[in-house]
Order: structure tokens, then sequence, then C-alpha cells
């Protein structure tokens, strides 16, 4: 397998990956740009943006789009993150150059129609309005909220409905005059491909397009809080957050793997103590989200009412457990899952495009598995005690309950256990 990367003179990068054995392909153009983009007016227009992107070109009905795609046995897909936009497809081998047409014409030549503007935005306000009544959805967004308030990145990407009613088809052009610049764009494409041939379809396509003068993302800044809220449902939702480091923090592994040990699998402290040995929920995890400056280590739990507060004190003394009594056994097996589920997932063409898309954004360059592997191994007993008693000594929690939760869980209670 290979690792091709070519930079076009506006900036506009491309890389691929060809993997042997296939005869399909995934392709798709990932742009440094999502929620943490927006201003307080625009947030939700980077999702809108996307839904909107199917909808017609100059040449191409939505239709048109789909099928053309479809015709061929493919599939066209998009979505939105707090950092960055998607478009990508899956085909075989010969139809390479057809997916690059279709995403580069959704990129290039938007209509925004009218008319399939208004039927999107209802699309969209039943995406919130579903979204608002899935609990474990909305739970995450009101964490998100807490933990960073009145920032880019504490807001939601669907945006408040308000504001998604309002948006015009000048708002679209807008944002995309001042986010879709080439320079913020990385072309990917993994399995059965020919990296020439891909570059000299990108440069008809893309390079004439100017670079933009975008404007710098806000930092953001961690605050910790609450959202409780009180609701007749069937069970309590419980998520816990402590900040945690950005993907360029070289202390993301020693991160990643003090989240599989805590919660990462059946084996892992919280799933044992909590699930197996009490009987307390049917589901428990921990996992660590990273963005380019900042992080979160986000525990999250269904219980009853009566059995909320329990779960609360045994997640902090598991955590407080971890920064004294952590195991080397332990620390081996959070490494081999963290190395498996990194390495079992490269193993279709989509995952691999992605990764090569978003490491060319961050470092650009391509760091290799190897280099990966190595910066897991190096993570000893002493880093990840020393991570959990950082994490507790903070003492800068973010809460979110819903549900039955009676007076909830108090928050100054948990900040004063983590010190206790």
């Amino acid at each position: 397998m290979s690792i091709n990367v070519t930079t076009l003179d506006n900036g506009f990068r491309i890389v691929s990956e060809q993997m042997s054995g296939l005869k399909s392909a995934s392709v798709g153009i990932w742009i440094n740009t999502g929620g943490r983009n927006e201003t307080l007016k625009q947030n939700g227009i980077a999702h809108f943006l996307e839904h909107m992107a199917f909808k017609g070109t100059q040449s191409r009905s939505a239709l048109d789009i789909a099928q053309a795609i479809e015709n061929v046995g493919g599939y066209i897909n998009a979505y939105t993150s707090k950092e960055m936009t998607a478009y990508y497809a899956r085909v075989l081998e010969n139809d390479v150059p057809l997916a690059i047409d279709v995403i580069g014409d959704i990129l290039l030549n938007p209509i925004f129609d009218q008319r399939e503007l208004e039927t999107e935005r209802g699309v969209i306000l039943q995406e919130i309005g579903q979204s608002l009544d899935t609990p474990d959805d909305v739970i995450f967004d009101w964490l998100q909220e807490a933990a960073f308030p009145d920032q880019p990145l504490g807001r939601t990407i669907l945006g408040p409905s308000e504001l998604v009613k309002n948006f015009s088809r000048e708002d679209l052009l807008e944002f995309v005059s001042e986010q879709y610049g080439p320079e913020q764009m990385v072309l990917s494409a993994a399995g059965s491909v020919d990296h020439e041939k891909i570059v000299s379809q990108v440069k008809l396509l893309f390079d004439k397009k100017e670079p933009i003068s975008k404007a710098a993302m806000i930092s953001s800044k961690y605050n910790g809080g609450e959202k409780q809220v009180d609701k007749n449902l069937e069970q309590a939702h419980f998520a816990l957050a402590f900040e945690a480091p950005g993907y360029r923090d070289e202390t993301i592994y020693t991160s990643q793997i003090y989240s599989i040990a805590l919660g990462g699998g059946m084996s892992s402290r919280l799933f044992q103590e909590i699930r197996e040995k009490r009987g307390l929920c049917y589901t428990i995890f921990a996992q660590g989200g990273a963005y380019s400056d900042t992080g979160l280590l986000t525990i999250y739990s269904g219980t009853s009412a009566d059995s909320l507060k329990d779960l609360s004190d045994i997640t902090i003394s598991e955590m407080k457990r971890m920064a004294i009594d952590f195991e080397q056994i332990e620390l081996d097996r959070a490494r081999v899952q963290m190395k498996a589920g990194l390495l079992m997932g490269l193993e279709s063409a989509s995952a691999r495009a992605e990764r090569l898309a978003r490491m060319l954004t961050i470092w650009d360059r391509i760091p290799t598995l190897d280099e990966i592997v190595k910066k897991i191994d190096a993570v000893d007993l002493n880093d990840v005690r020393h991570f959990s008693d950082s994490i507790i000594s903070n003492k800068k929690p973010t809460l979110s309950t819903y549900g039955p939760i009676s007076n909830g869980v108090p928050f100054n209670q948990i900040i004063d256990s983590l010190v206790a």
C-alpha cells in the first residue's frame, strides 16, 4: 500500500492510498470547517449547507445527483462536525472519476434552489425535533453547552430551530464564500485508485478556485457547569465530563488509554463495578473526544431515579481509585484494545480515506501506523495515574442529567467528592 500527496498551487490537497486486492474505492472532499466556524447568528448553517449541496447544481438536479451514483451501484453522503464537513462516495474502481465529478460539481456549482431550500428546511426542522425527543442525543448537546458556554464549540451542530427557519440562499452563499476555500479542502481517496489520474481530474475542476481569507477559529475555553432537567421518562440519563487533551497534545494517547480502561468495554472498571457487580444500569461507557485545541472525557449511563446518586458516587470513586491502583494488566489490555481498534478500523477503504484526510488536515502530513503504535506503547503506568489525578484535581466537572431525576445530582456534591 502506498500513500501519495499532491498540493495544487491554490492550496488544494490531494491524498490517496492504493489498497491492493480491492475492486472499489472511497473518495471524498473533506473541508476544514464546521460548527466552530459559525458566528452566533450562523449557528446551524454549516449543517444546512451540507444538506443543500445534494439539492442541485447548474447541470444536475437533486435526482440526477442521486441517480448518477446509484446507477453504478455506489453510495454518496455527507456529514458535518464541529471542525470539519465531508462529502464522500463509495464506488467501484472504474467509477472513481464519476464520483469525483459529482462531488466537485456539488461543491463548485450549487444553485440553492429556493423550492429545494424550503423543502430541506422542513427536513432539518424535523431532524432537530427528533434530536430533542431523543434523550441520549440531547443530553450530550447540553453537556457540550455547559462545558463550553457562549462559544461556538458549545453550540449544537443542527442549530436552533428559530435560526434554521430564517436562513436564506444569500446566507448559504456567504458562508461558502467565507469558508469553502481550496486551501481548506482535501480530496482523499483509498482503495483501487490511481493517484496521477485523480490529480489530473482535480486540477481541471479546482485549479482555478481562488484561495480565501478565512477568519481565525475562536479558541475554546473550557468552563464546566451543569444542566439538569426533570422529565417523566423511563430512565434517568447521566452524563459527566472533564476537560481532556486536544488531538495535537502529546497526552492524547494517555487520555485515550485512560478512557478505555475506565469505561471502554465490558472489562472496564465502570462496566464491571456499576453494571456487573451492582446491576445499576444496562449501559455505561467512557469515551475521549478531541478537538484541535481541547477535548472532553465523557462518561454516560442511564439508570433509575433511585439509583442515580449511587451511580454518580461510584463513578467518582472509580476515577479516584485509578490514580492510586491502576495496574499493569489494565494498561496492557487498554493498549491492545486501542491498537486493535485503530488497525481493525482501517481495513475498509472508507476508513482509510477519512483517516488520510483528517491526518493531513491536522498535521499536514500522514503519520505512519507504526509511529502511532509506538506512541501508544510509550504510555506507562505513571502516565495514566498522573492523568487520572490531574482530571480529579482539576475540580471543574460538567454534569448533565435528564429524566426522572427529582432534585438531580447535587453538582456541588460531585465537586466536593473529587477532593474528599
